[in-house]
């Protein structure tokens, strides 16, 4: 994870790693910008509500205010309808390739990286864990894209995946302190509160029964 007096972007999308990404960013000196990239899936009013709640407690003199870039995907989506629509959620009994939305980190790291080149920002920080199966979560992707950025904006720019080799259990415990109660993990949301049924309800539930530590989030179910 970027270190002392480097810029460095978090691409934040209220979750757990997303708060565990920050707060270890500016522990280690960094100056942090989070960007939230909207693509227009139905949960995004509901978490940037929370992302900004956190944000506020988070508050820090080198964690920068909340960027929001627009990138729409409805026209590009087909197979991953159900992210733009909220109807048919995978549910907590799915695999975790249901809730694949098809170069998602391909499409956050172009529209980010050109933040960054245009504010001489060297480091694209994302929350990938070890866990993680689709195709564009890989260390040698994230290399990669890195490279192709880098070169086609002719600016110097890393993309870092700090949580690659870890999960969401082992996240929690590191940053135990943190308010986890301000984060927010779900795909198909009840108003403001989790819905406790679908696929990311069930991951987040998980990870805190698994991290032995009590699950402070409220599930509507």
């Amino acid at each position: 994870m970027a270190g002392a007096g480097r810029k460095v972007c978090v691409s934040v999308s209220g979750g757990i790693e997303s708060a565990a990404m920050l707060a270890g960013a500016i522990a280690l000196g960094a100056k942090v910008w989070p960007v939230y990239v909207r693509g227009g899936h139905a949960w995004e009013g509901t978490e940037v509500f929370w992302l900004k709640r956190l944000l506020r407690r988070l508050r820090h003199p080198r964690l920068n205010a909340l960027s929001q870039l627009e990138l729409p995907v409805r026209d590009a989506y087909t197979h991953a309808r159900w992210s733009l629509t909220g109807r048919g959620v995978p549910s907590s009994s799915s695999r975790d390739e249901a809730v694949y939305l098809p170069g998602r980190n391909i499409l956050l790291l172009s529209k980010i990286a050109v933040f960054c080149a245009e504010r001489g920002i060297g480091t694209i920080s994302l929350g990938t864990l070890g866990s993680n199966p689709f195709p564009d979560s890989s260390l040698r992707f994230f290399r990669l894209m890195g490279r192709a950025v880098s070169e086609g904006l002719d600016a110097a720019i890393r993309v870092e995946a700090p949580f690659r080799r870890l999960d969401k259990p082992k996240v929690i415990r590191k940053y135990r302190s943190l308010p986890w109660e301000l984060t927010f993990s779900c795909i198909a949301p009840k108003g403001r509160a989790h819905c406790g049924r679908c696929n990311k309800c069930a991951e987040r539930k998980d990870a805190f029964r698994r991290a032995g530590l009590p699950d402070p989030t409220s599930y509507r179910t």
